[in-house]
């Protein structure tokens, strides 16, 4: 590179710069022959510049030789466009570099595709040649937002008095809901390691030592199946603070959400962001990640279901159920067979079935109306807010089966009207969660978060003699119908937590065995705290408009855990196994056979 380092980037030369003597490196985007005269552009990850190559002829061959990604550092001179030629839609459209020398600095060989068709290659094509794919203009654009994210978190919160420390990735194995990655112990045999589902322990920890306040952008690992918004290693915002209420962290967060996203899209938040409880969320939303984009609120028609004469409803009402409906906007066109598959989607929910009535210029009509005088009927549209050309989805089920297939339901019908694909972003806090959920097939309670929560000051005398009406001092940060993060503040006394752990199941021996180190740290002196954790990989997602975590992701693993790039997981030597006296026996393949 002696005497070919560039002086200027692709991305920044423009009308001020006509007239001086510019060097360029980057990637050949294109190339174009013109007979006598080569144009080609020229790529770094800044931008791209039109570069002519003309009356020099080997200077012109040498042009014509050159093909997509190969890398090149090209000196000239810095001209004006001529005006026809100028391209108003590229930042460095009004010059062109008129090229003196060029230098082949490496060579790339025939692609597998095209840079600029990247993102329509086949998943694990993109995987294995993932640096092809990270110079497309998609993704290096969301390298840039997420880096700028993470810049914008330690400004907002090293200006807010936190401190940034490290903690574990070796640490006890401890259940945090998925299964843990478990590293061997070459020094102790028999024992392993778990790398860390998140730092919770530790960040209390910190508050118990007088840390205060406590951010990391930290690395977290849960060995669980795969989704679009899942990877085995993810990255999340994670912070703690002692001496708080709720509120603190709702302002916070808030705080940060507005720089990061003026900083990142130029777009400015609207704060406070709506606080809505666990079960209003559940009640008209079907959902505690609720979109909000859009109204079309879930709304109980029990009343009015029990003046007719339909005996499914009266059944369901009687057993203890409910009536509910959505509003299938706009909907009042669709066949028997595309309302037969709305009702589909109502029963992978756990309905039942699927009732539903059409408003029209001639009347209303549908499944149940003829059990149901005109005046009800009428009542019936009045209430859930239905229109000529709307169509009424009912649900007649338990309460929490009836919110949650109304819930896929309506957004059913926000995707067919497009209302999920709204610009902009409507934040909410969803907070006030159960503190346990009953696992039936344990036949036992469970955290329904985790198990250092603290509960409602009010349900505290029912943590272990009615776990199931105690409320927690929970929070969940939502936006598009996206859980973007979840916190909570946490229990600081350690009879409660072990109360809590007692209603989990877990007993004493058990919870000195997994817990007993923390237990005994609350006991010195453990100030009130709380916190949260933002999942920076989802955040950037929604940031750049992207589909999955991968899309932000520099080098992610496929849906089956694997990276087709370096070709991990991979078998370990036999020496490294007798190292960790580690012996593996295949089930169902050979280890080979990832």
């Amino acid at each position: 590179m002696k005497g070919l380092r560039r002086t200027r980037t692709c991305g920044e030369l423009g009308s001020a710069h006509v007239g001086e003597s510019a060097t360029l490196n980057g990637w050949i985007d294109s190339q174009r022959d013109h007979g006598g005269i080569v144009f080609l552009d020229l790529r770094d990850r800044y931008g791209v510049t039109q570069v002519m190559v003309g009356g020099d002829s080997e200077l012109v061959e040498l042009a014509r030789s050159l093909r997509s990604e190969d890398v090149v550092a090209i000196r000239g001179a810095v001209i004006a466009r001529p005006d026809d030629m100028v391209n108003p839609d590229m930042p460095t459209g009004a010059v062109e570099l008129s090229a003196s020398e060029i230098h082949v600095l490496n060579r790339c060989r025939t692609l597998p595709f095209q840079i600029a068709e990247a993102d329509r290659a086949g998943e694990e094509l993109r995987l294995r040649h993932r640096y092809l794919h990270l110079r497309s203009p998609s993704m290096q654009r969301n390298l840039r937002v997420r880096h700028e994210s993470l810049q914008a978190v330690r400004d907002v919160l090293s200006g807010e008095g936190f401190l940034e420390i490290e903690t574990p990735l070796l640490i006890r194995t401890t259940p945090e809901g998925a299964r843990d990655y478990v590293v061997p112990s070459r020094v102790h045999h028999g024992a392993f390691y778990a790398l860390p589902q998140s730092p919770q322990l530790y960040k209390q920890t910190l508050m118990i030592s007088g840390v205060d306040r406590y951010f990391q952008l930290a690395r977290c690992l849960r060995d669980e199946d795969l989704r679009a918004d899942r990877q085995p290693e993810h990255t999340q915002i994670d912070l703690e603070m002692s001496f708080i209420e709720e509120e603190d962290v709702f302002h916070l967060v808030e705080t940060l959400m507005v720089h990061l996203f003026q900083r990142t899209l130029g777009v400015r938040l609207q704060t406070p962001f709506p606080r809505i409880t666990y079960d209003d969320a559940m009640d008209a939303y079907g959902s505690d990640k609720p979109d909000l984009r859009f109204g079309l609120e879930i709304c109980d028609l029990s009343d009015l279901a029990a003046q007719g004469e339909f005996g499914v409803f009266h059944s369901v009402i009687e057993a203890g159920g409910l009536v509910k409906g959505v509003l299938g906007e706009g909907l009042a066109a669709l066949s028997r067979k595309e309302i037969g598959e709305l009702e589909e989607l109502a029963k992978r929910y756990g309905a039942r079935g699927l009732a539903w009535l059409k408003v029209t210029e001639e009347g209303i009509s549908g499944s149940f109306a003829k059990f149901f005088s005109p005046e009800l009927l009428e009542r019936f549209a009045e209430s859930s807010g239905a229109r000529v050309g709307d169509l009424l989805l009912v649900v007649a089920a338990p309460r929490k089966v009836a919110n949650q297939a109304l819930g896929a339901l309506r957004l059913e019908v926000g995707r067919r009207r497009g209302y999920t694909k709204a610009a902009g972003f409507s934040f909410a806090w969803v907070h006030q969660f159960p503190l346990f959920e009953r696992d039936e097939e344990a036949g036992q309670w469970a955290a329904m978060h985790h198990m250092f929560t603290m509960p409602r000051e009010e349900d505290l005398a029912f943590v272990e003699s009615d776990p199931g009406r105690v409320y927690a001092q929970l929070y969940d940060l939502v936006c598009n119908g996206v859980e973007l993060g979840s916190g909570s503040i946490r229990i600081h006394v350690r009879e409660l937590q072990e109360q809590v752990l007692r209603a989990c199941g877990i007993g004493e021996e058990e919870a000195e065995a997994k817990f007993g180190w923390f237990l005994r740290a609350l006991e010195f002196g453990a100030p009130p705290h709380g916190g949260i954790a933002v999942g920076l990989d989802r955040l950037v997602t929604l940031l750049v408009g992207g589909q999955s975590i991968r899309d932000v992701i520099a080098f992610p693993k496929t849906s089956r855990a694997t990276n087709p790039l370096d070709g991990s997981p991979s078998p370990v030597s036999d020496a490294q196994l007798e190292e960790l006296n580690l012996e593996i026996r295949p089930i169902g393949g050979s280890v080979e056979g990832l």
